[in-house]
């Protein structure tokens, strides 16, 4: 099995497919089962993928000795052993060799002795007051190393360095590759005034302004600033000028994106890497954008996380998942599968993690993965002091090998997905409407605190809740990036107003304007370029907000019930796949709109349905019909005209390769 990433899909043997990987954490289980938990993986779950961290401070817990990779210094080390284990079933396997992984471990995976305490010549990672940004393991707090210290990354070039000539060569389970964790240090939705003011942070910076701006004297003819020399620019503040604070944003972009590109170089290998993202915090949203830009990591592909709340019952929490899904094509690398004491107790039931993994999909993702598939209980206190056995506490298989309720779940909708993922990834969701994100405004705002001038946060929360509120699904454009032939498909554009934009935005927006698009501006019509020079282009194509609507759109998909529906149709042929996401406290049947008539759907309140619907009749299902956690079992159900089929009493309905409805 090869594969391949190509604009954020899976690539499988040259087949485009929906990526469907489950976690297992070996490094926290005892060697003599990890066969017997693979197979369970693959023939419980019927996944193929196995995704899993390669912990640094497990492998190379004292800096004077090489990496173990083989168990001569443990057994549980055998990393080699367990991807010769994984090719022998047939597995294949995204290796994640950090350098950090979180994944509840102490330090976060790192090892103790690149800590910035235990060696004075590791620089700390800084934020706005000078403080160190540190790890907390319980009540410890310990400062983490600026990735771009000297000392720092001679350490994690030489780990990653090892990884990619030690491990992978032999290794012909490895198919792909996942670089970092949510950000650098799970800091991907943290606020631009956390990081990186160390020396080296500043240092980058400051090389960003001279590859933007060429001259001190350049950048002062831009801002209407006096500095003699590169050094004197510091970070900005709350009060400095706008294309200041857009600036830092921009910086803190391609900071990340240079971090992602030296580690994914210093593998050496040339399998594709993934990153995983974990969605925005609501207040730190701006935040989010200006940091999160997948168009300059350049060959590395975009993927996100989910552990911010239970969709189904929480808004806020739906629109983070739905936005960190839209911003770029790419699969959900970490969905909540196990954990329910660490995060929500709605997660002991599959009904949760069912709903957020078909929103992924729905939303815009391109696979999703099973974290944990395994259940572990075999660590010592080195590698994680602060969680006790079983890691997880719930998840699909148990920490004796034994499948749990949860398990036909994953199996249904990875067999569903197996059956019809390359043809569900052909389909054209229906999106008429689109959000322009402008991300020079989100710098402005996550410094100014944007409680007034422009920002991307509010205009895109303000638009999202419209459209759900309509019923609609809806397309994500970054406009300093975006084509006139991205902007073709959609009827409508939103895009956030402020005082400039970029004249090649204002170009595009007028150009898609004239074609007879709609362009509606949430504030100010920007009347300045990005340089604060006249421009105007905008103007005279910009329609003023309409009134929110009070009801649902007729365009809904959604006639009666309270769910969030999605469709996608095939460009080719009469194939269309219906996602359908039943929220907490939802009563009865869902009645949607098809292309082939009106469509009724029984399924547990948090859980949810997936259709495939060709030829006029409903083909293959799977609907859940129970979620424990909310005391809700029902007759999971698709009615067609009158035609219905359903479980044989409370359940789920699974068919697949079955007949039609």
């Amino acid at each position: 099995m090869a594969i391949e990433v190509r604009d954020g899909v899976a690539v499988v043997d040259g087949v485009p497919r929906v990526l469907v990987t489950a976690d297992y954490p070996y490094y926290r289980d005892d060697p003599a089962v990890w066969a017997d938990r693979l197979r369970a993986v693959r023939d419980e779950l019927g996944i193929e993928v196995i995704t899993c961290y390669l912990p640094w401070r497990h492998h190379q817990p004292e800096a004077g000795t090489a990496p173990d990779f083989t168990g001569r210094t443990h057994p549980a080390r055998n990393v080699t052993g367990f991807l010769a284990l994984c090719h022998e079933l047939g597995l294949r396997v995204i290796a994640k060799p950090g350098p950090f992984v979180h994944a509840e471990l102490s330090y976060g995976g790192l090892p103790d002795w690149v800590c910035p305490d235990a060696d004075p010549s590791i620089e700390p990672l800084l934020d706005a007051a000078g403080a160190p940004a540190c790890w907390h393991d319980g009540a410890e707090k310990r400062p983490l190393p600026a990735p771009f210290g000297t000392a720092f990354l001679a350490m994690t070039t030489r780990w990653l360095a090892t990884v990619g000539e030690q491990m992978l060569p032999g290794a012909g389970a490895v198919a792909a590759l996942q670089i970092a964790n949510e950000g650098v240090y799970t800091s991907g939705a943290l606020p631009l005034t956390a990081y990186d003011y160390s020396p080296s942070g500043l240092a980058f910076y400051r090389d960003r302004l001279r590859s933007w701006y060429g001259t001190p004297e350049e950048y002062d003819a831009v801002h209407g600033t006096a500095y003699g020399d590169w050094a004197e620019i510091e970070p900005p503040g709350p009060s400095s000028g706008p294309l200041a604070l857009a600036d830092w944003g921009r910086a803190h972009a391609e900071y990340l994106a240079r971090v992602y590109r030296v580690w994914a170089r210093a593998v050496g290998s040339d399998l594709p890497v993934l990153v995983n993202l974990n969605p925005p915090t609501m207040p730190e949203l701006d935040d989010w954008l200006a940091r999160v830009r997948p168009e300059l990591w350049g060959g590395i592909s975009y993927g996100f996380t989910n552990w911010m709340g239970v969709v189904s019952a929480d808004a806020g929490a739906q629109a983070r998942y739905v936005i960190a899904a839209k911003r770029a094509p790419g699969p959900n690398l970490e969905e909540n599968w196990g954990f329910a004491e660490l995060y929500d107790p709605a997660y002991v039931d599959g009904a949760t993690s069912f709903h957020q993994s078909l929103l992924a999909l729905a939303a815009g993702a391109t696979g999703f993965n099973v974290y944990t598939g395994v259940a572990t209980s075999g660590w010592g206190p080195e590698l994680d002091a602060a969680h006790a056995g079983p890691y997880p506490d719930c998840a699909p298989v148990d920490a004796g090998g034994a499948a749990t309720g949860k398990a036909p779940v994953v199996r249904a909708l990875a067999d569903f997905f197996a059956a019809h993922g390359t043809e569900f990834l052909e389909c054209v969701p229906r999106r008429s409407d689109a959000f322009g994100l402008y991300l020079p405004y989100a710098g402005i705002a996550a410094l100014s605190g944007g409680a007034e001038g422009p920002g991307c946060a509010r205009p895109l929360l303000a638009f999202h809740e419209r459209m759900r509120a309509r019923g609609l699904d809806y397309g994500l454009v970054e406009l300093e990036s975006a084509t006139p032939e991205e902007l073709t498909g959609y009827r409508s554009l939103t895009v956030p107003g402020g005082p400039f934009l970029h004249r090649r935005v204002q170009e595009l927006l007028a150009g898609y304007a004239k074609a007879g698009g709609v362009v509606l501006v949430d504030g100010p019509v920007p009347e300045l370029d990005e340089r604060l020079e006249p421009c105007a282009l905008l103007a005279p194509f910009a329609t003023p907000l309409p009134a929110a609507p009070s009801a649902p759109d007729q365009e809904s998909l959604v006639m009666y019930g309270e769910a969030d529906a999605f469709l996608r149709s095939h460009p080719g042929r009469d194939v269309h796949y219906l996602i359908v996401l039943v929220q907490t406290g939802n009563e009865g049947p869902i009645g949607l709109r098809t292309p082939y008539g009106n469509v009724e759907v029984v399924a547990a309140e948090g859980g949810g349905a997936v259709l495939r619907l060709a030829g006029g009749e409903i083909g293959d299902v799977v609907v859940r019909g129970v979620n424990a956690y909310l005391d809700c079992a029902v007759e999971a159900s698709v009615r067609l005209d009158g035609v219905r089929a359903g479980a044989g009493g409370p359940g789920d309905l699974v068919r697949i390769g079955g007949s039609a409805l």
